[in-house]
């Protein structure tokens, strides 16, 4: 329990405005330094780029005993209050909050959801303080509830109320989720979670995805923990259902979660969808960062640095191996079959194989990177790096069935001893490499350099055809053929990349080029759909594009390649594939 203490910072926050979208924020520090500084994070972690949450911050103020004090912006986040020190020092200002997303803020008067590091000012010296954060109703909306991961102080039925923090690390890591939500609660491995929904329909089958969560969740409690408690007192889900949406950010005891109102299982509908599916491997991701990221986690990030950057290698570790395991706990919870087990995995290989920048940048690199690059995606981001997410869990593939294969030990034994190893803390690719070592009965140097720091190609075909796995090769989709990737819509063709050494690039296509039509043996056909090109080419293999670039229109002699394939995963031996991805080790 932590305990209430008045002299720590304290945020009072109240959803003034929702149709302006503006929270208000009261921050009272009751042992002020002279000159105090108080500053707003740039980025939130789990989330690697700079998003400059301070742009949405305005008509900051300070009071002491009742008379406003001089506060003078010292940089783009940062702001320094001519105060006396010990005297305390009331500041005021408010958040702009349309951000409809798991990273920030956002209020409307349906809903209100907000991280700490979008609201929460840094006084500068308490840090490590205890926090406080005050939750006020909103008088307009006396059916709105609360939701947080934070301790509760003082708090009545729906929720509002007094929150503790130990420090503010931990009041920033707790979002918060406001209005007329669907609540349910369950245990896992007898603690107690609770799932909460904004946005679903009346169709939402809400009891079966809190059993299936609930399955999800003991599952990975075993993984970690055996029969002992996982390291946290409760847990909360946030699920915010939307048109269209998709994304996940992991917290310490909860997770912020945003999905398709479509992938939500509906009443009466016995069959497992595909989105579905996606929106329990999101689940499965996120609530596995609790151990994996949350608490083992880079060395780097032992301290966070709000103001910038924080770089680590490490994120081909921590994003990927997490990739890798969240479809595989939903086998080994029964929550899929082997066939769809599969086709997940088909999908990921795929992925990675059909990105050029998997010869360009290692994983390592892309972890580093990430701050701008794999969040600042562009036109050119699948020719220049390679995603650590899904090359990263191919990684954990390799290394999970070549320690299985050389019967030493499986990357379930490695993940659960570097949690003793790391004592539930910082990580770094030594600590893995030494129990790699260790479990599997000699060193793995050889493929961590190639595998981690290298970009020569996995030993994926024979890796899974040792374990009962046959690789199909299959025609091509169109796509893959021509080396783009296009949108359609309303009868438009629009290239929006053109993959290295593909046979677009060849013709001269650049992205954001409208593809209007193609001229086969002299006659010009319209087009509509990429995949129409081999209804106009027939047996031709020689075209001429007619494209739309800045207005201008271009013919390029385009050669429709042959012999392009395509993975397709195939259980051949049900019995020697269980050991790996069947009931868990």
């Amino acid at each position: 329990m932590i305990a209430a203490r008045a002299d720590g910072p304290h945020y009072r926050v109240e959803a003034v405005d929702p149709a302006a979208h503006l929270f208000h924020v009261t921050l009272t520090v009751s042992q002020p330094q002279a000159g105090q500084r108080v500053s707003l994070p740039a980025w939130i972690p789990g989330s690697y780029l700079v998003r400059e949450f301070a742009r949405h911050l305005q008509k900051v103020s300070a009071r002491q005993d009742g008379r406003p004090v001089p506060v003078q912006q010292v940089d783009k986040a940062s702001w320094q209050v001519d105060c006396v020190p010990s005297i305390p020092l009331v500041l005021s200002y408010e958040v702009y909050a349309f951000d409809n997303s798991v990273r920030a803020a956002w209020l409307d008067t349906q809903r209100g959801f907000f991280n700490g590091t979008s609201l929460c000012l840094r006084v500068h010296g308490q840090a490590q303080e205890p926090h406080q954060l005050e939750l006020v109703a909103p008088r307009a909306y006396p059916h709105w509830e609360a939701a947080t991961g934070l301790e509760p102080l003082k708090t009545g039925k729906r929720g509002f109320g007094t929150y503790a923090a130990e420090n503010y690390d931990e009041l920033v890591d707790c979002p918060v989720e406001l209005g007329p939500f669907y609540s349910a609660e369950f245990r896992a491995s007898g603690v107690p979670h609770r799932i909460v929904i904004a946005g679903a329909t009346e169709s939402l089958d809400a009891e079966r995805l809190v059993a299936d969560t609930q399955k999800i969740c003991e599952a990975e409690i075993r993984f970690w923990h055996e029969r002992r408690k996982p390291p946290f007192k409760s847990y909360l889900f946030m699920l915010n259902a939307v048109d269209d949406g998709y994304g996940g950010l992991e917290h310490r005891n909860s997770t912020a979660l945003i999905c398709s109102r479509r992938d939500l299982p509906r009443k009466g509908e016995a069959r497992t969808a595909e989105g579905y599916v996606t929106l329990l491997g999101l689940i499965s991701h996120e609530y596995f960062h609790t151990w994996n990221v949350k608490r083992l986690r880079p060395a780097e990030f032992a301290h966070y640095e709000y103001s910038g950057e924080n770089y680590t290698q490490l994120l081909w570790f921590f994003e990927g191996f997490t990739s890798y395991y969240d479809d595989l706990f939903l086998r080994r919870a029964g929550l899929i079959d082997d066939a769809t087990y599969l086709k997940l995995l088909t999908k990921t290989a795929n992925q990675v194989l059909q990105t050029p920048g998997r010869e360009v940048q290692s994983v390592a690199q892309a972890s580093f990177d990430a701050w701008i690059k794999y969040y600042r995606q562009d036109e050119n981001t699948a020719n220049a790096t390679v995603s650590y997410y899904t090359k990263g869990s191919l990684v954990a593939l390799c290394f999970d069935l070549t320690l299985r294969l050389e019967g030493h030990a499986n990357l379930d034994e490695v993940m659960r001893a570097l949690w003793q190893r790391c004592k539930a803390g910082p990580m770094a690719e030594a600590d893995f490499a030494a129990v790699l070592k260790e479990l599997g009965g000699r060193a793995f140097n050889r493929e961590l350099a190639s595998w981690v720091h290298g970009t020569r190609e996995l030993p994926l075909r024979e890796l899974l055809e040792q374990h009962g796995i046959t690789v199909m090769e299959e025609p091509a989709p169109m796509q893959q053929r021509l080396g783009v990737r296009v949108g359609e819509s309303q009868g438009a063709v629009v290239l929006k990349n053109v993959l290295r050494g593909g046979a677009a690039e060849q013709a001269g296509f650049a992205a954001n080029d409208e593809w209007l039509a193609v001229e086969v043996a002299g006659t010009g056909w319209r087009m509509g759909k990429l995949d129409d090109l081999l209804l106009y080419a027939g047996s031709h293999r020689k075209v001429t594009a007619i494209v739309a670039r800045d207005r201008r229109l271009l013919r390029l002699d385009l050669t429709i390649p042959s012999g392009i394939t395509t993975w397709r995963l195939v259980l051949r031996d049900p019995a020697q594939a269980q050991a790996w991805f069947g009931p868990q080790s």
